[in-house]
């Protein structure tokens, strides 16, 4: 483990997962977790990446898990996006996962920072300027990412009169951890763990709806290879945010599934295995000539 520094002198917690005998992996994945949660939640998935023969790295964005920072807030609108850059340019500084293909996997509010930053390399297509922020990367996978938060036009209302009068002020997020899996042992885990919380702010909650509106505009231009897998029953996030970008987006760049009976968070669900399937077959079909086996 290790920790980072941000540009405002916040620590952000590093994991990192291999194997021995993974020198010569095809690449790095790096993990963008979600609202409330941490990166430790996902040592399963690291398990499954480093058996396909992928390096893995995921950090506690700010306010998350063991990093710092007020809970379920932001300083301004694109911090993540900064953070999330500075995590990528200490991967690339590391000579063991500096090496193959970089694979952004971005789950709820983790898969919406992901596709932000992608998106930001897209102004420069259209003859802008390329964000400070943004790093070129290899390839992106979304599960049930966090495009439309699912805000009835009355939040809607409520978020634009907090946002100016009391931006950081945390409220529960009003997510029900039932929500996030049909198997009750993740559930419970979940409700017991010391690092997940409730909070949110209204300048991250105006984050992600501006966040995921933008992904949304630029979907029908988007370059980098992706893979989407969203939960047809999700009620943390609407699962119409994903079905738009996937019908919008070129599908020679982007793949696309839904699994119509599963919950919010599908690498966790039952049918678990179905979903790391097609993540393995996608990065094998992917990025088989990055290998350096």
């Amino acid at each position: 483990m290790r920790t980072l520094r941000t540009d405002d002198g916040l620590p952000l917690h590093w994991r990192q997962w291999s194997k021995p005998g993974l020198d010569k992996a095809r690449g790095t994945v790096l993990i963008v977790h979600g609202l409330g949660e941490h990166a430790g939640r996902y040592q399963h998935v690291a398990a499954k990446l480093n058996s396909w023969g992928w390096h893995v790295v995921a950090y506690d964005q700010r306010g998350h898990g063991a990093s710092g920072g007020p809970r379920g807030d932001i300083p301004k609108p694109e911090q993540l996006l900064q953070d999330l850059a500075l995590v990528i340019d200490e991967l690339h500084a590391d000579e063991q996962l500096s090496g193959g293909a970089l694979v952004l996997l971005g789950h709820s509010m983790g898969g919406l920072v992901a596709a932000r930053f992608v998106a930001g390399g897209l102004s420069a297509s259209a003859g802008g300027v390329l964000p400070a922020w943004f790093r070129p990367i290899d390839g992106l996978l979304m599960t049930s990412p966090a495009l439309d938060p699912g805000m009835s036009w009355f939040q809607k209302a409520l978020l634009a009169i907090a946002k100016p009068l009391a931006p950081h002020l945390a409220a529960g997020n009003g997510l029900k951890p039932a929500w996030i899996s049909r198997n009750a042992a993740v559930v419970k885990d979940y409700v017991s763990d010391p690092l997940v919380h409730k909070k949110i702010t209204p300048m991250l909650a105006r984050m992600i709806v501006d966040g995921g509106e933008e992904v949304l505009d630029h979907a029908s231009e988007w370059l980098v290879p992706t893979l989407l897998l969203w939960a047809g029953a999700d009620r943390c996030v609407a699962p119409a945010g994903s079905a738009a970008f996937a019908a919008a987006a070129p599908r020679l760049v982007v793949q696309s599934y839904c699994f119509e009976r599963l919950f919010h968070e599908v690498m966790n669900e039952p049918e678990q295995e179905q979903v790391f399937a097609r993540m393995q077959s996608w990065l094998d079909e992917r990025f088989s000539h990055t290998s350096r086996f």
